[in-house]
């Protein structure tokens, strides 16, 4: 029986790299670093770890899978095209706003932000 999400990995080739986009630019809070070869944040209460995944059939710049929610998409939005970092047209739905950004490597996550 399945009880909670362990984490969320995206395979990269340059941790360091990686990282330093996670917690410098996007504004992750690092947790652990194992050498160059995985690193983790805390978001909310889940863990989200980044590491070359190549061994195991995982293509770095392949993975789509987290979506960040944020207090404000279009700001964050427009913080993160500020420092050059490719980010789409925010999308609106009954229920919520989002964009979706691509990290160095070409993997890409989503922002999200409840309506109400």
């Amino acid at each position: 029986m399945v009880k909670d999400v362990a984490f969320i990995a995206y395979s990269v080739r340059d941790v360091p790299a990686a990282k330093a986009f996670y917690s410098d630019v996007v504004g992750l809070t690092p947790r652990e670093m194992f050498g160059d070869h995985w690193a983790e944040f805390t978001v909310g209460s889940t863990t989200f770890g980044i590491g070359n995944g190549e061994p195991l059939g995982i293509a770095p710049g392949s993975s789509f899978a987290a979506t960040f929610e944020v207090d404000d998409v279009a700001a964050e939005r427009e913080r993160l095209i500020s420092q050059g970092v490719k980010v789409t047209d925010g999308h609106e739905s009954p229920v919520c706003w989002s964009a979706f950004v691509t990290d160095p490597e070409g993997n890409q996550f989503g922002l999200h932000q409840r309506k109400g």
